[in-house]
């Protein structure tokens, strides 16, 4: 009997790399793999998916190193670029590639005493206005940076969406045109589209697509599941049931009292709590699965267990496997439930949850 335990299948990732690379078929895939690969192990989504993606996309430069220390070869991207210029000596050490968003980044660039040039990707604020430089200020660090003798040429450009999920906005049109204005002319690669491009956005694709949320099958869009793209979940998130107890109608269960059964029922008890991820938040109703059946979650989420209704009749014992996401129970369902998005969930997951690779 396991508690919580995120089985993820590799051929999962595989085949959504599969789909998104036919729906993006003239570009190059960086696979987007911070945040530990989305919740599914950063290390092991990498080696899962070296023989299909040309590069991988990280936020943060521990993770990077993790990964070459690893033993992956493959082209790294810093997303977010480096924090410092102490940190120039291990990006060209471990050969990473950095995007540059502010002018920070560039004077240190310009300082710097390297002895090999960096792979550099100019980032552009198209109209997110979260990382980027503004498009004023476009040209002269073009200038700057094909200047720069630690800057390897030529010089690459991204830019990144901010409503890219939600179709019926005009801004990403608007971005879209804006980038393909600044980077005319220029010989580099470019790259725009991440999981909503990949999949939606087909003028976005250019040189590299970026997918993450999408490769784990989940949607990006919050109406959406990734099913409706083809895609396959890759973790299943499951615990086991450690008791089942009478619950008398009229009964609270849980802390506060916050759910009353209407019914002399069974309370069954889950080995998962907030303190392996499982959202605190989560309201009564929640669905769960257990032999092949859903029941609502019935009680507020404690650290490490939470409380179902199994019904009056039912039968489950102490042992049997919960299924709190995964194929037949979408995570997105669940993130709708709790007021949230499918990219929290799975990346709230706990060092205390067991990954399982099949």
């Amino acid at each position: 009997m396991k508690a919580a335990t995120a089985i993820i299948k590799t051929a999962a990732l595989n085949h959504n790399i599969d789909i998104i690379r036919a729906m993006a078929p003239n570009s190059r895939t960086w696979a987007a793999i911070k945040a530990n690969g989305y919740g599914h192990g950063l290390l092991a989504v990498a080696k899962a998916l070296s023989s299909q993606a040309e590069g991988f996309g990280v936020a943060r430069l521990e993770e990077a190193v993790s990964l070459r220390a690893g033993g992956i070869v493959k082209p790294i991207l810093l997303l977010e670029g480096f924090y410092s210029s102490a940190d120039l000596p291990t990006l060209e050490a471990q050969n990473l590639q950095t995007a540059v968003h502010c002018i920070e980044q560039l004077e240190a660039l310009e300082k710097a005493n390297l002895e090999h040039p960096l792979h550099v990707w100019l980032k552009i604020d198209t109209g997110m206005h979260r990382l980027g430089v503004r498009p004023e200020y476009v040209a002269e660090f073009i200038e700057r940076l094909n200047a720069c003798p630690n800057v390897a040429k030529p010089l690459n450009f991204m830019s990144h969406f901010g409503c890219a999920d939600e179709p019926e906005k005009p801004v990403t049109e608007q971005q879209i045109a804006l980038f393909e204005e600044l980077t005319a002319g220029q010989p580099g690669y470019r790259s725009l589209a991440a999981s909503s491009g990949s999949l939606i956005w087909p003028t976005s694709h250019f040189d590299y697509v970026r997918p993450g949320i999408s490769l784990y099958g989940i949607s990006p869009m919050v109406e959406r599941c990734g099913k409706d793209f083809g895609l396959k979940p890759a973790m299943t998130m499951t615990s086991s049931l450690i008791a089942v107890r009478e619950a008398k109608k009229g009964e609270t269960v849980g802390y506060g009292g916050r759910w009353m059964t209407d019914r002399d029922t069974k309370i069954g008890v889950v080995a998962i709590g907030y303190g392996d991820g499982y959202p605190r938040v989560a309201p009564d109703g929640t669905p769960v699965m257990i032999n092949g059946r859903r029941v609502p979650l019935s009680g507020r989420v404690s650290m490490d267990m939470i409380t179902i209704d199994l019904g009056p009749d039912a039968t489950d014992r102490v042992g049997d496997e919960v299924i709190l996401w995964g194929e037949d129970l979408p995570v997105e369902e669940i993130a709708r439930h709790v007021g949230t998005i499918g990219y929290e969930l799975v990346t709230n997951l706990t060092s205390r949850v067991d990954l399982i690779y099949t």
